[in-house]
């Protein structure tokens, strides 16, 4: 519930109410979930807008992202207001080292775990940042099941790859001044190359050479050698049985 401080007039009233809900939106993967009235403990979502992030416009199960697209999630506590992932990547950052492949789409996604204050005990995984292949039905959902693990209960993302490990959407009564502090810039590391089928097969090529590989000219010299032989063989077969 927004307190009467910020109610200063029905145009303000009304954009708090907008954001409310969209915050509320962006944590549906499909089913409804309650009105926000405080702080909560939860993983919001978001989409990238040039070069900023930005409240997803529905929910992940209802938003087929394009090729191209970079979406974000962070967990936090936070009001209605939300809390944005604290460094903005670009596709070409996050995806560039990944080739892109016939008939599938590349959605790249930043994943901010957020900070200890978000919390009440345990230390944050290190954020990270994946691309996802897919097939261009894919949705929101599934580009982040390509690179995380979530934890879905009631219709609500609640966890990724584990964290937190209870708890989900948990109204925080009194958040602290450490939760209530403004956040600070962090660098979230672009994901390690994905190799190509060539650099594979290069690689196996490699190993090859070091000494298990024989020439192909040599096996066939070798089967000549074994046929050349029958064929004589042969021959001398018949003249003795001639005699």
């Amino acid at each position: 519930m927004i307190p009467p401080t910020a109610r200063p007039s029905r145009h303000s009233t009304t954009r708090r109410a907008a954001t409310a809900l969209a915050l509320v939106v962006s944590v549906l993967v499909g089913a409804a979930a309650p009105a926000l009235a405080g702080s909560y403990r939860y993983w919001g979502f978001y989409e990238q807008n040039a070069g900023a992030w930005a409240f997803a416009s529905k929910g992940p199960d209802q938003i087929t992202p394009a090729d191209g697209a970079v979406e974000g999630w962070r967990f936090a506590v936070a009001d209605e207001n939300g809390r944005m992932p604290r460094a903005v990547l670009t596709f070409d950052q996050v995806c560039g080292t990944t080739p892109p492949v016939t008939g599938k789409k590349r959605v790249a996604l930043v994943i901010d775990f957020g900070r200890p204050a978000d919390v009440d005990t345990g230390t944050p995984p290190a954020p990270k940042s994946g691309c996802a292949v897919l097939d261009p039905t894919a949705t929101a959902t599934q580009a982040l099941a390509a690179v995380a693990t979530p934890r879905v209960e009631k219709g609500l993302v609640c966890a990724l790859d584990g964290w937190p490990a209870a708890g989900c959407g948990d109204a925080v009564a009194a958040p602290s001044d450490a939760a209530k502090a403004a956040d600070t810039p962090i660098v979230i590391a672009a994901p390690t190359p994905t190799p190509t089928a060539s650099a594979t097969v290069g690689t196996g090529t490699t190993t090859a050479d070091s000494g298990s590989y024989t020439p192909v000219w040599l096996s066939v010299l070798a089967i000549l050698a074994v046929v050349g032989a029958l064929i004589v063989a042969g021959r001398r077969m018949r003249a003795r049985n001639r005699v």
